[in-house]
């Protein structure tokens, strides 16, 4: 064990695991959607909060690669491994979640906010339930004023893994479309009702958007 409690092979497990994302993302034949609003905006600084299912997170981890983005990321063993591949990935970790951490990992998420960082959060991870979003991502909204853009991706040759979200990782060189839906802006100061609405009506439009998304690229159920 290294010094933090973690094993030595987590270090090069990091170093290949972005290595392998880079050459697999770099066959998919990319199409893109909703970038026309989003991308000169997001080039020039200006700053949202990314909301994507735990199940669509690979191809965007590739997409969205070497842009300072901030992540929320799980305490657990399987998180620390995700945390070194991103990291070689240009993405900085907040390290917590709502199972462990979540109230450290929300602040640091605020002060990669403050420090002008884009930020993306995965709201039904680590452990689900699948596709159910949890307040978090409505409490970081709400605090920092960004407006949140659900953004989904999928693909037809796919291999969808027997896992809790139903994982998904598009095979080498398929065609793989990226879309981002419209940005929703949370209201500050939210009471615990307006909290509950407004995460009834996020998660309804990320679930709307990613299955509109996996039905035109074809990807399997």
């Amino acid at each position: 064990m290294k010094p933090g409690g973690f094993p030595w092979w987590m270090e090069p497990a990091g170093i290949a695991g972005a290595a392998l994302l880079r050459a697999l993302g770099g066959s998919w034949r990319l199409d893109r959607e909703g970038l026309m609003a989003l991308e000169p905006g997001f080039a020039r600084g200006d700053r949202c909060i990314f909301a994507l299912w735990h199940a669509c997170l690979l191809p965007l981890v590739y997409t969205h690669r070497g842009r300072g983005v901030g992540v929320l990321v799980s305490r657990h063993r399987d998180g620390e491994i995700i945390t070194r591949i991103i990291e070689r990935l240009g993405y900085v970790a907040a390290r917590g979640s709502s199972t462990r951490g979540g109230e450290e990992g929300a602040m640091e998420m605020l002060s990669l906010a403050q420090a002008g960082r884009a930020l993306a959060i995965t709201p039904d991870g680590p452990r689900g339930p699948r596709e159910a979003l949890k307040a978090g991502l409505v409490y970081l909204a709400s605090r920092t004023g960004l407006p949140v853009v659900p953004v989904a991706s999928a693909a037809r040759a796919a291999w969808v893994m027997r896992s809790w979200d139903r994982f998904r990782v598009p095979l080498p060189f398929a065609r793989v479309r990226v879309a981002y839906g419209a940005p929703i802006v949370v209201p500050p100061a939210l009471d615990a009702e307006a909290l509950e609405s407004w995460r009834g009506r996020i998660e309804r439009a990320l679930r709307e958007h990613t299955e509109r998304v996996r039905r035109l690229a074809g990807e399997p159920a």
